[in-house]
Formats: C-alpha cells, sequence, structure tokens
C-alpha cells in the first residue's frame, strides 16, 4: 500500500487542528447569531453557570445549542457515509442521496410519520431498514461480472431515487392532511429541533463514527481495487458489506433527525481528499470536521440571512452541491 507522500503528511498536522480550532469557533459564532445578538463572553458565561440571565439562558440552552449540536451530528455522519461509500464504490460521485440511501430512509421513515406516528421512536430503525434495501438494490442494479462501474452506480442511484420519490409522493397524497407536519423534515430542516432531538442520535452517532475509525484499515486497502485487496487476503465482498453498512447506518440516523440534507456526502469528501490526501486514517477525522462545519454553516445562514424567513439548510446545501456536481461529473467525463 502506497503512504501518503510528505507533503501530505505535512499539510494533514496543520490541517485537523486547524479544521477542529476553525468548527469550535463558527460554533460559537453560530451560538451568538439570531434575533438577538449574543457576545461570545455571554454565550461562555450563560453556558458555565456564571450568567443567570433566565432569557439568555432560554435561548442558548433550549432553541440555538440542540440547534447547533444537531448540525454537528448530523454534519459528520453524513460525510463519513459519504466518504465510506466512495471508496466502497469506487466512484467519486458517490454519496448518500445520489445513490439512493437518504430517499430510501426517508421513505420508511415518512410511513412512521405520516401514517404511524405514535411509533415515533421505531424512526432510527425505520432509516436504516430503508437505507439498507436501496443499497441492497443499488448494488444489485449495477453489478456486472467485471465489477461495479461508476455509470452503472449514477444510473442505479437514479432509479431507486425515482422509486422512492414515487412512494414519497403516494405517502404525501394519501396522508395529506397529516402533511404539515413532515414539511420541514422533508426539506432537511433544523428548525424547532430540541435536545430530545440531540439525544435521540448521540449514542447512535458515536457508534457510528467509532465503528468507521476501526474500519480505517480495510477502507484503505479497498481504494487500491478489488484485486489488490484479495491480493493482500482481504476479503472483499464481506469488507464491502461490513464498510456499506456503516455508510447506511451513519447517513439513515442523519435522515432520522433532520430529513433529507443532500450533497454533504459527495462534497465533503473531495475537500477533504485535496486538504490531507486519501488515506481515511486523517480523512475520516478530516471530514468529521468539515462535514460539521458545512451543515453548520448551512444552517446558520439559512436562518440569518433572510430573518425573519428562515431557509432550510437542506435547500441551502442542494444550492451549493448541485453545481458541485455538474462540475464532478464533466470532469469524470460521464
Amino acid at each position: 500500500m502506497s503512504s501518503p507522500s510528505a507533503p501530505t503528511r505535512q499539510r494533514a498536522k496543520w490541517a485537523l487542528p486547524t479544521a477542529w480550532i476553525l468548527l469550535g469557533v463558527v460554533a460559537l459564532v453560530s451560538l451568538g447569531l439570531g434575533s438577538v445578538q449574543i457576545s461570545p463572553a455571554e454565550i461562555i458565561a450563560v453556558l458555565t453557570g456564571s450568567n443567570d440571565s433566565a432569557s439568555l439562558s432560554t435561548i442558548l440552552w433550549d432553541v440555538r445549542l440542540p440547534r447547533v449540536l444537531l448540525a454537528l451530528l448530523v454534519g459528520a455522519s453524513i460525510a463519513v457515509s459519504g466518504a465510506l461509500l466512495q471508496t466502497v464504490m469506487g466512484n467519486p460521485l458517490a454519496d448518500p442521496g445520489l445513490t439512493g440511501v437518504t430517499s430510501g430512509a426517508a421513505a420508511l421513515v415518512l410511513v412512521i410519520l405520516l401514517a404511524a406516528p405514535s411509533y415515533s421512536s421505531m424512526i432510527p430503525f425505520a432509516a436504516f431498514a430503508g437505507g439498507a434495501i436501496a443499497a441492497t438494490i443499488v448494488y444489485a442494479l449495477a453489478w456486472r461480472r467485471e465489477g461495479i462501474k461508476p455509470l452503472n452506480i449514477i444510473l442505479a442511484g437514479v432509479a431507486v431515487n425515482a422509486l422512492a420519490g414515487a412512494f414519497i409522493a403516494f405517502l404525501s397524497l394519501r396522508y395529506s392532511d397529516r402533511l404539515p407536519a413532515a414539511i420541514q423534515w422533508m426539506n432537511g430542516s433544523l428548525a424547532a429541533k430540541g435536545m430530545n432531538s440531540v439525544w435521540m442520535i448521540l449514542p447512535y452517532t458515536i457508534i457510528g463514527l467509532l465503528i468507521s475509525l476501526l474500519c480505517i484499515r480495510s477502507a484503505n486497502i479497498m481504494r487500491l481495487g478489488d484485486d489488490v485487496a484479495r491480493n493482500l487476503g482481504e476479503g472483499v465482498n464481506l469488507t464491502r458489506i461490513m464498510l456499506s453498512l456503516v455508510a447506511v447506518f451513519l447517513a439513515a440516523i442523519a435522515v432520522a433527525a433532520v430529513g433529507i440534507i443532500g450533497f454533504v456526502g459527495l462534497v465533503v469528501p473531495h475537500i477533504a481528499r485535496m486538504i490531507v490526501g486519501s488515506n481515511h486514517a486523517v480523512l475520516i477525522p478530516m471530514s468529521i470536521a468539515v462535514g460539521a462545519l458545512l451543515v453548520l454553516v448551512s444552517d446558520t445562514m439559512g436562518r440569518t440571512i433572510f430573518s425573519p424567513t428562515e431557509i432550510p439548510a437542506g435547500i441551502i446545501m442542494a444550492a451549493i452541491g448541485a453545481p458541485y456536481f455538474l462540475y464532478l461529473m464533466r470532469r469524470q467525463g460521464i
């Protein structure tokens, strides 16, 4: 296995700490922005308990902090999911949204939100099941004897997205009287999310990210190609399934919490690779930081730029990610 170049290793030494410091600064700024401006000193005072202002405590603890934490968890999960899918599928255009994983997860979550709201505790499991079904269909459609071709994955993803979209449209028509409650979720909005949403996905996100870190060696071997991986003693099919399940799990948890936020899993791994290279030992931590940062910035922009009108983070990300996707397609010659 080729080792990363010296310049790449040098960049990783300063880029990773810089990304995490920047993430902390942006999180602090985001907590202060809104209809009520709060200075960093006031934020720290309220969060540490040295300022007992009831109004500021309510704004920070009940409104802004849960939203910031949720953006960090969701962004990290989707970004790592995209990085693993791109490695497993050998396709730089792979992403939970473009491969149908997100829409498959969303379809089953909507079944609960619209048809069986009393079973809301099952939403994370429904999201994982829907994402796993979608990923299985994509693999089945894209697989050929000579392996998986990048174009086949995109075409299979289009088919799965269309199928899931049709099912979502059916649910929307069938339960139109309950649809308003799910509209924000369908657009990838973090609005009106409390700490209950954070606690719902926190343990799953931690588990998924820890497992992804344990998969670094296998992911590094898989990026060398199936033939090289087999020669190195890797069980290619089993490893592909394992990494895919981790990627689906992370994407599904994000969908369960805030709905569909597209293109994070596509854009972030490319940014991370440009900075630290393709070694997953640094690629995954960098993807976590950049993914969390990107979703946090998108959500902060959506709730402040057009205030008092709020634009869901999913719409902001679509505006950023769609042009980038077209650029990648052109660069890949698809």
